[in-house]
């Protein structure tokens, strides 16, 4: 569009100047023009990445693509995209939303969610083995899309969507009765339109990791849900609250986030039926249910180690806490290979203090601290 937009302004220079050296200058640029076209479109093909896998690589190049550019979207997605590309910029902000939450919620971790620069996988190889790891992600994507369309409906931010506008009457809670008003947030709206434009790819493979990828998506789904909040404004004399007007808004997306984390750690082993509808549990001992459960197939690498083939970056490098007991202690994130110590300075804030009105006001300090991190894998002498 911006190519034709500047053949177009060209042209209408030339017209304008009414003369013949006018229009041959015209011509020339116009043909300038569509050569400088030709050749960026040409660069665009050639270095833009192949998209294999995943619709999350929308949050890296932004809304401004055209879906048709996006070859790893199948057909359904493609359509959702074409008649409603307002909703792919939510996607977009959904994306760079639940990333930030994967990785903050494994930090200190030795997989923290890593995503590879550049890469259109997003997350390497590592999202190619059914295991615990690729299953949070997938919950976490689905549940990150929920969010971020949901809100952007209440928002006023998309046409096809607005608030929740079928609560209506009277209800009670722990704290009596009220009346529904207010803007709901639009929950079953985001949820609709993640099921169908999340598990589009996931319906037209009939296998074990298909069927994995459509139960933790549906887990994200849900999570979101499970921690909508009633908000009320009281109505009365004085600020009494007489009367009490509510309505259903979305928590923080870190609760969501915080909730699949555990689900993470008490994922459940599985694999699928003769028949391919549905999953055994691998402990014949497990009497529960896997239905609000995070499921996988296949065990996790431990991470150790660079290993390309499983997508595990190792943990040479990684900071450590010498004092902590916990996964980012020296001694598990390290994986037994000893760390190294650098004394360095650090800029905090200190002294801090709040000024009237409404404001904090800080010194910069500088601090002397120890920082540990993970030595390489040595080589055994063998292979030298």
């Amino acid at each position: 569009m911006l190519c034709l937009g500047n053949a177009h302004r060209n042209g209408t220079m030339g017209i304008r100047s009414g003369t013949r050296s006018g229009t041959i200058i015209r011509h020339r640029q116009s043909k300038r023009t569509s050569r400088i076209c030709f050749t960026f479109t040409l660069l665009l093909l050639m270095f833009t990445p192949r998209v294999d896998s995943s619709w999350w690589y929308i949050g890296a190049l932004g809304a401004r693509v055209i879906c048709d550019n996006i070859p790893g979207l199948v057909n359904k997605q493609r359509q959702l995209c074409q008649r409603h590309p307002d909703l792919m910029q939510s996607i977009g902000d959904g994306a760079k939303e639940w990333i930030r939450e994967c990785q903050h919620q494994f930090r200190q971790h030795r997989w923290n969610c890593s995503t590879l620069e550049r890469d259109h996988t997003v997350f390497g190889r590592v999202m190619l083995r059914s295991s615990r790891e690729a299953a949070f992600v997938y919950a976490i994507s689905s549940a990150g899309v929920v969010y971020a369309i949901t809100k952007a409906c209440s928002q006023g931010e998309l046409k096809i969507c607005g608030c929740d506008g079928q609560k209506r009457g009277r209800a009670s809670d722990e704290k009596g009765d009220f009346d529904w008003g207010g803007c709901s947030d639009n929950i079953n709206y985001g949820i609709k339109f993640a099921k169908d434009f999340v598990d589009a790819r996931e319906r037209m493979v009939k296998d074990a990791r298909a069927l994995m990828n459509l139960h933790n998506n549906r887990c994200g789904r849900m999570a979101v849900k499970r921690f909508m909040k009633l908000e009320c404004k009281c109505h009365g004399v004085s600020g009494s609250c007489a009367v009490r007007t509510c309505w259903l808004a979305l928590s923080d997306f870190r609760r969501t986030g915080d909730y699949l984390r555990k689900k993470y750690n008490t994922a459940i082993e599985v694999t699928m039926n003769q028949d391919g509808t549905g999953f055994t549990v691998a402990d014949q001992d497990f009497k529960g249910s896997t239905k609000n459960e995070l499921v996988y197939v296949e065990n996790s690498p431990d991470y150790c180690l660079t290993d390309r083939s499983a997508g595990s970056l190792g943990t040479a490098g990684r900071e450590c806490d010498k004092s902590s007991r916990g996964p980012d202690s020296c001694e598990v994130m390290c994986c037994g290979r000893g760390y190294d110590t650098m004394r360095v300075q650090r800029v905090t804030k200190c002294e801090c203090k709040f000024k009237w009105c409404c404001a904090v006001e800080c010194q910069d300090c500088e601090d002397t601290v120890d920082v540990h991190t993970c030595k390489p894998h040595k080589r055994p002498d063998w292979l030298d």
